[in-house]
């Protein structure tokens, strides 16, 4: 569970408290299953990829209290994390949902059996990587790869390592892993992370014509922006926390935006709330309002925190 005290970022009480980070290298250069999910996709997407999301079925099942479900699991208990899915900050449903039943009667599994699963998509790229339970075995995935069952179609087998990719890893630093800055953002757990590569241009949080109609204080705001490369956001059960690197000037600055600003549509407080920031670690925290709203605002781009500087 992510954690912090949710304190106001104007108040005069003692500064927030944040879980503390796990540490990983500056860059991950191979596979490493001891990581966490969003850490440990990282050698597995290209380097021209723009977004990335994970989201760690694990953890989803212990969030909802299925903390010992797989495959092997009733069709019941199987059946009620499915339904209860949607109420979570999930960023998938489910690659191998579609074709689930024709998995488990044909070849012996399913999407119970899949610990984590990541997509990533942009800079002519998109692609995805299941990550399957230590114990399941692998020559029951490549049989159902070579009958070209759903989204499997084409994949790639990594048996030792218990994954199935969209298509072959990059090669040598061609990934996200050697990216110092990517690796930084990411690695600590988390129901589901996305990452973007990108700030969002401020027409498209708030729309054609806003920025041009701003007041003063507002602009002032907008003004005070340092740049920002990459942020990313690491969803809990009630909890968010967004990293946008170290040693930044302007996270209050940020903080503030979604109230000083006009609000988006959705508005980006039926998400997320009372809003703290730690400016050492580069780290905003927020409590999650309606967890499947934040990632509907997520997926549509409307995050104030996260808009290009002038």
């Amino acid at each position: 569970m992510l954690a912090l005290s949710l304190l106001s970022a104007c108040s005069s009480e003692p500064k927030p408290v944040y879980q503390e980070q796990h540490h990983v290298a500056a860059v991950v250069e191979k596979y490493d299953a001891t990581l966490e999910p969003s850490a440990a996709v990282l050698p597995l997407v290209p380097a021209e990829a723009t977004t990335l999301d994970v989201t760690d079925f694990t953890q989803l099942r212990l969030t909802l209290g299925f903390g010992t479900l797989d495959g092997r699991s009733s069709a019941a208990d199987r059946a009620r994390f499915w339904r209860q899915l949607p109420s979570t900050a999930t960023l998938s449903g489910g690659l191998l949902r579609p074709v689930d039943d024709r998995l488990r009667s044909q070849f012996g599994f399913g999407a119970d059996d899949v610990s984590w699963e990541a997509s990533y998509s942009g800079g002519g790229t998109h692609g995805w990587v299941l990550a399957f339970r230590e114990d399941l075995a692998m020559s029951q995935v490549a049989r159902a790869v070579r009958a070209k069952i759903g989204v499997l179609k084409g994949a790639v087998v990594d048996a030792a390592d218990h994954l199935v990719t969209s298509e072959a890893p990059p090669a040598g630093t061609e990934s996200w892993g050697h990216d110092p800055d990517l690796v930084a953002l990411v690695g600590q757990p988390a129901d589901a992370t996305y990452v973007d590569r990108r700030c969002l241009p401020f027409e498209s949080v708030f729309g054609p014509g806003v920025e041009d109609r701003l007041a003063a204080g507002p602009r002032a705001s907008l003004d005070d922006l340092q740049p920002l490369d990459a942020f990313s956001i690491s969803y809990g059960g009630q909890l968010a926390t967004v990293q946008l690197g170290r040693q930044r000037d302007d996270m209050f600055t940020r903080l503030r935006l979604s109230g000083v600003l006009p609000p988006t549509k959705p508005d980006f407080a039926t998400g997320f709330a009372r809003g703290v920031a730690d400016p050492s670690t580069g780290r905003l925290g927020f409590q999650l309002v309606r967890p499947a709203t934040a990632v509907q605002l997520t997926r549509q781009g409307l995050l104030p925190f996260a808009v290009c500087s002038s």
